[in-house]
């Protein structure tokens, strides 16, 4: 269910081109610095590639720039998000800017999720 081979090419591109967004939570969130849970960016589930995952947690955290305004787009996450949900994970997810303007707030809603 994690980590298809036939996605391995397309999540090395991802993490080599983090967005700003991404790049910025990343440094928050890489080697367990948040509450000591270990996250993976641009990880697969099934064939989904998300953002950011926290195994202990069944967390996923996704961050939305402007191509999640799109109507196709918007359907697209609805309905991942309920398969991805329907496996059990718990999906958060934040727009862009508030990585820059208020990440702190950020990090607080994300270990809200965590189970202890």
């Amino acid at each position: 269910m994690h980590n298809h081979k036939h996605l391995e090419e397309r999540r090395k591109e991802l993490r080599k081109s983090l967005t700003p967004a991404e790049a910025t939570l990343w440094k928050s969130l890489q080697r367990k610095q948040l509450k000591n849970r270990k996250f993976r960016r641009q990880h697969s589930i099934k064939n989904f590639i998300v953002d950011f995952y926290c195994a202990s947690e069944k967390l996923i955290v996704e961050l939305d720039g402007a191509v999640h305004l799109d109507f196709a787009q918007q359907n697209y996450d609805y309905e991942r998000t309920l398969i991805l949900e329907s496996l059990g994970f718990k999906i958060l997810r934040f727009e862009n800017k508030s990585i820059f303007e208020n990440l702190p707030e950020v990090l607080e809603k994300i270990t809200s999720h965590f189970k202890g």
